[in-house]
């Protein structure tokens, strides 16, 4: 029991350390991204982006003794923006859509995660939106800004429950962000992730091994009359019966 505590401090003092060393090695990616932008070679960037963010993303998991299983991976469109409606159990969410999600994609974040240095100029490289939740009309903001993403081609992922679970369980979701799809017409393709929690939540910031489920299901395709409750509804529904049987 003490030999497995000790080990899981070792792997987790590693894993920070690397995250750190990571982000300052990328150093000359991010500057070649930047003059990729400038000169307007938008398909070069979102290319060698998702290359550099893919990589860094299996590499935490690696590291951290993730095992993962996926599920469903035909039923992204391969082309075409989507919104992907996940449950969020733990802070290992987002690698593991990004390492394992086979599409380019950015995420409706909390406003507060623009305050943190590299990663947050990688997430606004990635078109990711900054969304102050307790601020109506920021949030309209970051709705409006969100559609017009998934209509110029690129896709966005949105975690409806608002906040971390850090457990197997799964809060209601909020229809507010499902307005995205609605107003840019582009598919609803629900995740259901399990088990990311035990990597980390389940034991503070302690790091452990454990065996993740990543399950993708079949696109909806909203419908004008349809609501963003409606949306919501029938896509927890879907993620909820994944999270049963995973």
């Amino acid at each position: 029991m003490i030999r497995n505590e000790v080990s899981n401090v070792i792997r987790t003092l590693i894993w920070f350390i690397y995250f750190c060393l990571y982000l300052l090695s990328v150093i000359p990616v991010w500057l070649r991204l930047k003059r990729l932008a400038k000169q307007g070679r938008e398909d070069e960037v979102d290319d060698l982006l998702f290359t550099e963010v893919r990589k860094w993303a299996r590499s935490l998991l690696n590291l951290a003794g993730a095992k993962v299983s996926l599920d469903g991976a035909e039923h992204v469109p391969a082309t075409g923006p989507v919104l992907f409606v996940c449950n969020h159990q733990g802070y290992f969410d987002i690698p593991l859509l990004l390492g394992y999600v086979h599409k380019p994609m950015a995420f409706i974040a909390k406003a507060e995660t623009k305050k943190i240095p590299i990663i947050s100029s990688w997430m606004t490289m990635m078109k990711c939106v900054f969304m102050k939740r307790n601020n109506l009309r920021q949030s309209f903001e970051a709705i409006e800004e969100g559609s017009r993403i998934l209509k110029s081609g690129h896709s966005l992922v949105i975690f409806p429950e608002g906040t971390r679970s850090k457990s197997c369980q799964m809060g209601p979701f909020k229809p507010g962000s499902l307005k995205l799809a609605l107003q840019a017409q582009v598919p609803i393709v629900p995740i259901t992730i399990n088990g990311t929690y035990k990597l980390m939540e389940r034991q503070g910031f302690l790091i452990r091994q454990a065996e993740v489920n990543l399950t993708i299901a079949e696109p909806i395709l909203p419908q004008e009359e349809t609501t963003a409750r409606a949306l919501a509804n029938q896509a927890q529904e879907i993620i909820q019966s994944n999270l049963g049987s995973a």
